[in-house]
């Protein structure tokens, strides 16, 4: 376990990332708004089906972004008019899936588990973003400003404004966060300070037929991006923990955490919260199954 002096740092160092990704990514988001029309966007995002999804978790592919960096840019993709299927996929990829944590993949663990993590995780972002689109979960949204992106600014013609106008919208989705971020990263820093180190290598040995689904159910609280965890996942098969349950962490640390819980339940209601919480879940259980049998 961690002194208190440490796990104060974590929490002030946490609160001060997150605080500093939001507020950059969203006014960069707005700004990029202000140049590309909805309907580029959208053309883009909006295909019918599956393809959709594939662009979208493909986006999210692309974008070097942990769990809680993608929230500003799923205001943003809202904002525009997304279609919500694709938004989902992306959230999904987006903390899962980019060329570091894929080489880092490649490097410590071998070419066959990148590319079974590359396609599992894609694949399952895909599916989640359909499924929770059909469940009829995009009535779900609140706290969102939907505005226009590229077109019908007549008023701010020059950059400054333009750069103004995305910093306002930035800092107005901020506050309305900001309580749901102060609770998560306080419940992050505990987990942080006070969880010893050697309790999920105990739990997750091989032996225990149930290591994958707690290994999960470990890893989605806390607040872990891929690339510090992958490192520590290699560390943990090195004393025994199962490659499966080693999987199911790294989907369930990566993929969700305490402090985008809270950032999503500024956007989302409790329902879609829920859901989507589930849906990085068995993400992270079927992962961790599909390796074992693998």
């Amino acid at each position: 376990m961690n002194s208190f002096g440490e796990t104060v740092r974590f929490f002030l160092l946490i609160l001060t990332e997150l605080t500093a990704l939001f507020l950059g990514i969203s006014t960069l988001v707005g700004l990029v708004f202000e140049f590309i029309s909805d309907d580029v966007l959208k053309r883009w995002l909006s295909r019918n089906g599956l393809l959709g999804n594939f662009l979208g978790a493909t986006l999210g592919a692309l974008t070097p972004f942990c769990s809680c960096s993608t929230i500003p840019l799923t205001v943003g993709l809202l904002r525009a008019g997304v279609p919500f299927g694709a938004t989902m996929s992306f959230v999904l990829a987006s903390p899962l899936l980019n060329p570091i944590i894929i080489s880092m993949f490649w490097v410590l663990l071998g070419w066959k588990v990148s590319l079974v993590y590359f396609v599992v995780t894609f694949a399952a972002a895909m599916t989640g973003g359909m499924i929770l689109e059909r469940l009829g979960l995009a009535e779900d949204i609140k706290n969102v400003r939907i505005t226009g992106g590229g077109q019908g600014k007549e008023g701010l013609p020059t950059f400054g404004k333009k750069l103004k106008r995305a910093f306002l919208g930035a800092w107005s989705d901020f506050i309305g966060v900001l309580p749901y971020l102060l609770i998560g990263v306080t419940i992050g820093a505990a987990i942080y300070g006070y969880m010893p180190a050697d309790l999920v290598a105990r739990i997750a040995g091989p032996q225990n037929p149930l290591a994958i689904p707690l290994t999960a159910i470990i890893g989605v609280p806390l607040y872990l991006k891929a690339e510090t965890i992958i490192p520590v996942a290699v560390a943990l098969t090195r004393k025994g923990m199962g490659i499966g349950a080693v999987i199911s962490l790294v989907v369930g640390g990566a993929g969700m955490s305490i402090p985008e819980m809270s950032m999503l339940a500024g956007i989302f209601k409790k329902r879609l919260v829920a859901i989507f919480i589930a849906v990085v879940f068995l993400t992270a259980v079927i992962a961790g199954f599909v390796f074992t049998i693998i």
